[in-house]
Formats: C-alpha cells, sequence, structure tokens
C-alpha cells in the first residue's frame, strides 16, 4: 500500500507566529504528534509520504503515486481538511481521516466525502482499519469506547519531519484530565483518568530525537501535564538524571493546570529538569464564572499567588484567558487586563468562549435551545463571536474582547510586560533552562530584531535599547528567553489587527471605533 499522510494548513491564528516564523526562517511552531504516532502504527512493508502542509505540500505525483491519503486534524484546520477530502475524492483516491475534528463531529467528513474515519484514539481503531483493508473493504466508521493503555503507544516516526522547519519538537507523556470545566473538549476526548506512558518509554522518544540531531526547546504537548502528579514525578526523577547525562541538550515547555503552584517537589523537579515555561488555564480572575464554568482548581488559591509561585520557580508563564461565560459581569475584559498587567504574562491568548461539540456546554445549551443554528461548529478561532446566545449583550463582549487584545498587545506595553516577567523568574537550576535556539536561527533573529524594533520603531526604539540593558544588567541568563518574547511581538502586532478586523466583520462595525465615538459623546453633547 503506499499511502500520502497529510495534515491540513492552520489559518493565521494566535498561536502560528507568522511574523516570528518568517523572521527566525522557520515554517510552523511544532510537529504533528498525531499523525507521525499513526504513522507508526501502519505495516511496515507500506510506503509512506508525510507533508506537514504548514511546511511544505505534496506534488501532483504524489496524488498520482498514492493508493491511500489519510488526513488528521484539529476543528481550526476545517476549509483545508474538507478540501484534501474532496480533492482525495476527486483523484479517486481512498482517503481515511482521523484526529479531534473527525472524532467530535464525524458527519463533517462523511459529508466532505471521507471513505474510513478512524475515530477517537489510533491505539484502539487504526488497527480495526487496517483489519478492514484486509478484507478489502472500501469504507468503514471505526470507534472505541475504551480508552488505550499509552504505555503501549510506539515512538512516533520523527524521522519522517523536516525537523529543522520547526521552532520546537514535541512529545507526549500523558492524556486526560482529572477536572471537569465544562467548556472543555478533552475530557469528552480522552477522559478523566489520566493516563501516562513509562518513563522509560519518554526517554526512548526523548533518546530518539537526540539521535536524529534535535537540540533545543521541546514541547510536552499534554493537556494537561500534572494531571497525575505521582507518575509526572516517577518520570522527572528519571527525566532529570538523562539530561545531565546529555548536557542538557533540550528545554521544556509544557500545559499544566493552575493547582502546580501548590506542590513545591513538583516545581523543583520540573525546574531541576529542564523545563522554562509553563501554559496555565486561568480563563478568568472572576471567582464567580470560574464557579459557574467549573474550574473549580483555579478557585482554591489566589490566582496572583499562584503565578508568583510558579515564576519564583524559574518557570515563565503563557495563559489562556475567556471572554463570554454565562452570568459574566460587565467589565471581564477591564479585569483580565488588570490581572495580566498585575502578574506581567507576557503573551496572554485572550478568547471569545465557543461551545465545542459533545463538551458538557454544548449539551447544556442544547438542552437550553441557545445554540444558533447554522453556526453549530465553531472554527476554534480565538477571535470568532459565541456560536450561542450568552447571557449579556454579545456587542458588549465583543466589545471588551477588541479593547483588551488591542491594549494588552499595545507594542509598549507587551514590551514592559517581557521584561517584567523576565525579571521575576526565578533562579534558574540548569544553564540551559531557558527558550533555546539553533545558532543558524537565533543569530538571524536576533540581527532582524534589532533592525525592526531597535532601529525602525521609532515608538519603541528607545524602550528597546534601555529593557535589553536591564536584562544584560540583571538577568543575563534570561536573554535568550527576552530577546525570543521581543521578537514574538511582531507577530502579536499584525495579529491584534486580524482579531479586529475578523470581529468587525462578524459585527458589521469596528467595536473599538464604536467605543471611542461612545466615550466622546458626553463631551460632544
Amino acid at each position: 500500500m503506499r499511502v500520502l499522510l497529510l495534515y491540513p494548513q492552520f489559518p493565521q491564528s494566535f498561536w502560528s507566529y507568522d511574523r516570528f516564523m518568517e523572521m527566525a526562517g522557520l515554517k510552523a511552531v511544532i510537529p504533528p504528534l498525531g499523525i507521525i504516532t499513526v504513522a507508526s502504527l501502519l505495516p511496515s512493508d507500506w510506503e509512506i509520504r508525510f507533508f506537514d502542509r504548514n511546511v511544505n505540500c505534496e506534488t501532483e505525483a504524489d496524488w498520482e503515486w498514492c493508493d491511500l491519503v489519510i488526513l488528521s486534524a484539529m476543528l481550526v484546520q476545517k476549509p483545508d481538511f474538507q478540501a484534501l477530502i474532496r480533492k482525495a475524492v476527486r483523484f479517486g483516491k481512498k482517503v481515511a481521516v482521523g484526529g479531534p475534528y473527525p472524532t467530535s463531529v464525524p458527519q463533517d467528513a462523511l459529508d466532505a466525502g471521507a471513505h474510513f474515519l478512524i475515530l477517537d484514539e489510533g491505539e484502539m481503531t487504526v488497527p480495526q482499519f487496517l483489519e478492514a483493508i484486509d478484507r478489502g473493504e472500501t469504507q468503514g466508521i471505526f470507534r472505541s469506547l475504551e480508552k488505550p493503555d499509552v504505555t503501549q503507544s510506539p515512538v512516533p516516526r520523527f524521522d519522517l519531519l523536516q525537523r529543522d522547519a520547526y521552532l520546537m519538537m514535541a512529545i507526549q507523556f500523558s492524556r486526560g484530565c482529572p477536572f471537569n470545566c465544562e467548556f472543555c473538549d478533552i475530557i469528552s476526548l480522552y477522559g478523566r483518568k489520566p493516563r501516562t506512558k513509562e518513563p522509560d518509554q519518554a526517554l526512548a522518544e526523548l533518546q530518539t530525537l537526540y539521535n536524529l540531531g534535535w537540540r533545543g526547546s521541546l514541547f510536552i504537548v499534554d493537556d494537561n501535564f500534572i494531571g497525575n502528579q505521582r507518575n509526572v514525578k516517577r518520570f522527572l526523577r528519571e527525566l532529570i538524571p538523562w539530561m545531565q547525562q546529555h548536557n542538557y541538550p533540550f528545554s521544556f515547555i509544557t500545559e499544566a493546570s493552575v493547582n502546580l503552584a501548590e506542590d513545591d517537589e513538583l516545581l523543583q523537579l520540573m525546574s531541576e529538569a529542564g523545563f522554562f515555561a509553563v501554559f496555565l488555564g486561568i480563563e478568568t480572575p472572576d471567582q464567580d464564572s470560574l464557579q459557574v464554568t467549573r474550574k473549580l482548581q483555579n478557585t482554591r488559591n489566589p490566582l496572583v499567588e499562584a503565578c508568583d509561585k510558579i515564576n519564583e520557580a524559574g518557570l515563565l508563564i503563557y495563559a489562556g484567558f475567556i471572554l463570554g461565560f454565562d452570568g459574566e459581569r460587565a467589565g471581564a475584559g477591564d479585569r483580565i487586563q488588570a490581572f495580566v498587567e498585575q502578574t506581567s504574562i507576557p503573551q496572554p491568548m485572550l478568547g471569545i468562549l465557543q461551545a465545542l461539540p459533545n463538551t458538557a456546554l454544548w449539551e447544556r445549551l442544547k438542552k437550553e435551545q441557545r445554540l444558533i443554528e447554522g453556526n453549530s461548529h465553531p472554527t476554534g478561532d480565538q477571535n470568532t463571536l459565541m456560536n450561542f446566545i450568552p447571557t449579556r449583550p454579545i456587542t458588549d463582549v465583543a466589545r471588551e474582547y477588541v479593547e483588551g487584545f488591542w491594549t494588552l498587545y499595545e507594542p509598549q506595553n507587551y514590551l514592559r510586560r517581557c521584561l517584567q516577567q523576565c525579571l521575576k523568574i526565578g533562579s534558574l537550576k540548569s544553564r540551559k533552562q531557558t527558550m533555546q535556539f539553533p545558532l543558524s536561527k537565533g543569530l538571524p533573529l536576533v540581527a532582524q530584531l534589532i533592525w525592526h524594533q531597535g532601529i525602525c520603531r521609532p515608538e519603541i526604539r528607545r524602550q528597546f535599547w534601555y529593557q535589553l540593558w536591564i536584562i544584560l544588567l540583571k538577568k543575563p541568563q534570561v536573554l535568550n528567553m527576552y530577546l525570543g518574547l521581543c521578537a514574538a511581538g511582531e507577530h502579536f502586532w499584525e495579529y491584534r489587527a486580524l482579531a479586529r478586523e475578523r470581529i468587525t466583520q462578524q459585527l458589521g462595525y469596528d467595536p473599538l471605533q464604536r467605543a471611542v465615538a461612545s466615550d466622546l459623546a458626553p463631551i460632544l453633547i
């Protein structure tokens, strides 16, 4: 069997870092771990050609060569995903699909013409698909109510990747999350009982990347790395000597729940193992909204204190925030802005709440008949208006979103937070516990950064050089991290305009201009 494995393109988004990627000579932030794991599950005598279309695209000759096309996608990749299915059908090729998007909304893939739906987790359903192929079947839907034992998951086919095109490599240690947030689709996809790999299994994946020559940052893509704290500590205790023996070839970033701040031992282990950053789902500083959305783990301790403690452990904080919860009080956007300024989180991901298919929020809103017809499947974008009827005017939510995003990513505000966050980070346990770039990519990036922010932007030129001097004087060990954050600003300064434009198109007017006009009204009167 000759198989063409394709990973669809992402639209420009918060996490695409388009301008940053261009400056650094890179194509994508992280590789698609799911589909290269599927590649490891396919028979060894099958011929495989793999293309991450965010890095480089397949040719017409590849389409003619293959017998079968396999796609994996998330919801945000919907346009290219569906276009690829339709192209495969036009070429007369069988097409099999899997991943979070078709698992959540299988009908979309069927409507586009997919022949095989390999849903849920591949360790359970890829073997079902292969058996059907052996029987000569030409279509089928393969599902599993059981969750696989991830200790049996194979090492992903990292060798298929064009590794020098990515900012970071990626591995997965666990699946699932013990919490019960109403809006989250992770627990509906992977369950509430976190399943972890064995430490030696994860180290084998790291060794594979090491042997392939990767050096630099690595994203552990778990939706909640600390969901099973006992097992993650087992892994970290074995990771620390491995990192020491290999001279710290990687630095790590991951996602975790805020209760990370409650475990001093876990923070220390992560720091010693070479973790430089963590993404936290903070969502909102409003305690009543956290209660409504059942994010109770964020209500146990003051959130500002939790962020400070994580910084003190040597970790940079990225964080997600959401507007539009039921019962949300006016001014939620202002309160998020105040929280971000207080904690100096440099890159807050501000989004508008979406009811994702099969989540508890989706089911509740469906019963309440509040889902908006014709908009039941959101795009997965952070700047899409709600796909349900909110409890306060949607125009107010849109205005607070655009105002908040515009202000948070005003260049002077952004650079100030980058400096403050880096200065807050506690002593680093290892000399490489920071964001890492290959020298061949880092030097051109720094040169362009100096050109754009140190020379060409008069509004921040003086601030850029002053802050760089402060970092060199007070915290030179985080210089890589600081310069990376500054360079990412080039992406966000473009993206905030795109976010404003997208909301303007959905509303039919610019909420930022309307807000300014409203503020001027009393003066004009």
